[in-house]
């Protein structure tokens, strides 16, 4: 990548002048789910056709793997049309300095970056395996996950996707009650009958999200959290949910009466804390549904683990990129959130403290996130 000079803010390498960016197809695909016709394949892009116009626009290049967009509704031509040059999945990786994904990498694809290079994406590397972790320190790259990118407790890009989670927890949680897979419960209930009992962990966006989108559906909310003003946020904007503070007794009472449990607790580059244990799952009622959308970050059961599958008569499901059940709107999403910072990445290394916050690897080096 040609720039016209280039200034290390923090050890995070920031350029100015034209950039090279890479947009890799996506290859994660989650299989054996009794939904989603067996199997969920990552299909989103971190950059649209409009992102990659306004890119090229200002002088940059940006090199887009045959297929990226195909399974969020952006063809190849749309791209080639936007000014960006169609290649393979070697010159994606390759032959860029910046590259977007947004699955953590493989092995695989950690390789076929070039030394140095910066890499973006959900990376959640304080629960990725060490080898990983250890192949891109080798390798000098700088690693940027979405997660962390923002200032302070501000965190834009992770914000759109817990939005969007949370505003598909009711279908998820509704095709999970119905027969065959759950006990035959209807979210709403009807006249005369009771509506389902949701309790959710956790008032921070994605929670609050949740919760509101569940009143929408016609169910009993109750939100739990430890902090008092994420309570008084989400009591403005879910009026109609029950909002308490968590204490053991009433973790176990309002575990009880769950039809749905949602996992929306997150500590930003750290696991997760485990807050279901075995002994509070056999409290829940057989069919029973625990939505864990914390599964990225490592869960907050003991029993979470990637799939949707059944245990101790509870139905879990524990996706972690949820965000790709609608492709085309995160993809959207990833590109209103991301574009400004790759724009000031370009053009103010002074104003790019988001990023620095968002590095897990800066040159190889570890930082905060992971020491």
């Amino acid at each position: 990548m040609r720039r016209e000079r280039d200034i290390c803010l923090g050890r995070l390498p920031v350029s100015l002048g034209r950039m090279d960016i890479g947009l890799p197809k996506e290859r994660m695909t989650l299989k054996n789910l009794p939904l989603f016709a067996g199997e969920v394949r990552e299909g989103r892009v971190a950059l649209t056709p409009q992102g990659v116009r306004e890119l090229v626009a200002l002088g940059h290049r940006v090199y887009v793997e045959r297929g990226a967009g195909e399974r969020a509704g952006f063809p190849d031509e749309a791209y080639e049309a936007a000014g960006a040059r169609l290649v393979s999945r070697e010159e994606a990786f390759g032959r860029p300095e910046v590259v977007l994904k947004v699955a953590r990498p493989t092995l695989e694809e950690v390789a076929l970056l070039r030394p140095g290079a910066t890499l973006f994406g959900f990376l959640h590397l304080a629960v990725a395996e060490s080898s990983l972790v250890e192949a891109m320190a080798q390798k000098g790259l700088t690693a940027i996950g979405y997660e962390l990118v923002g200032e302070g407790e501000r965190r834009p890009v992770l914000k759109a996707m817990s939005e969007i989670a949370g505003r598909l927890a009711p279908q998820l949680a509704g095709r999970l009650l119905e027969a065959p897979l759950g006990p035959g419960v209807l979210l709403s209930g009807l006249p005369g009958i009771p509506p389902a009992d949701v309790v959710v962990l956790g008032a921070g966006v994605l929670g609050r999200a949740a919760g509101k989108a569940f009143l929408g559906a016609g169910a009993s909310v109750y939100l739990l959290d430890h902090a008092l003003p994420a309570l008084e946020e989400a009591a403005r904007e879910a009026p109609g949910a029950v909002t308490a503070l968590v204490t053991q007794s009433r973790l176990e009472r309002y575990v009880a009466f769950a039809d749905v449990l949602v996992g929306a607790v997150a500590v930003p580059g750290e696991r997760t804390p485990l807050l279901l244990t075995r002994d509070l799952l056999a409290r829940m009622r057989p069919g029973s549904v625990l939505l864990d959308f914390a599964i990225d970050q490592g869960g907050i059961a003991e029993t979470s683990r990637v799939g949707v599958y059944q245990e101790m008569g509870v139905t879990h499901f524990c996706l972690p990129n949820v965000p790709a059940l609608v492709p085309r709107t995160a993809s959207h999403a990833l590109t209103a959130t991301l574009l400004p910072f790759l724009l000031r990445m370009a053009e103010d290394p002074l104003a790019v403290p988001e990023l620095r916050q968002g590095a897990y690897l800066l040159l190889g080096q570890k930082g905060g996130h992971l020491e």
